[in-house]
């Protein structure tokens, strides 16, 4: 198992931030992270992620900058094949099914159409 695949619940949402912001700080990162842990812990958690891989950093003046390692795209295939192999047999039908069962949801016109356009570009 990759170390993108085995992301802790605090260390996906580190990455979201580094994603969605770029590059972040240390402080900037619990600022936007949900019930945040104390700024020493960010910081040993930014420290695991940078010995896992999966967070770099840069200089700037006293602060430490950090952004992603690993690309959004190559994360969220990651994930996927995990979560694939972990609950659908590594099967990507098995995930399809369970996500059109009228049981749990319904589609709308729009929603399949996206789908089927998703699908024929074959792009995230």
């Amino acid at each position: 198992m990759s170390n993108a695949e085995s992301l802790a619940k605090r260390e996906r949402q580190v990455m979201d931030i580094l994603y969605r912001r770029g590059e972040a700080t240390a402080q900037e990162v619990m600022e936007d992270m949900p019930e945040p842990p104390t700024y020493s812990a960010v910081r040993a958690l930014l420290a695991t992620m940078m010995e896992k891989g999966l967070v770099e950093f840069r200089k700037d003046s006293r602060r430490y900058v950090y952004r992603p390692a690993v690309s959004e795209r190559k994360a969220k295939r990651s994930a996927l094949k995990q979560l694939l192999s972990t609950f659908f047999e590594g099967k990507p039908e098995n995930l399809v099914a369970a996500l059109l069962d009228p049981k749990d949801q319904q589609l709308s016109n729009e929603e399949i159409e996206r789908i089927r356009k998703l699908i024929d570009t074959d792009e995230p």
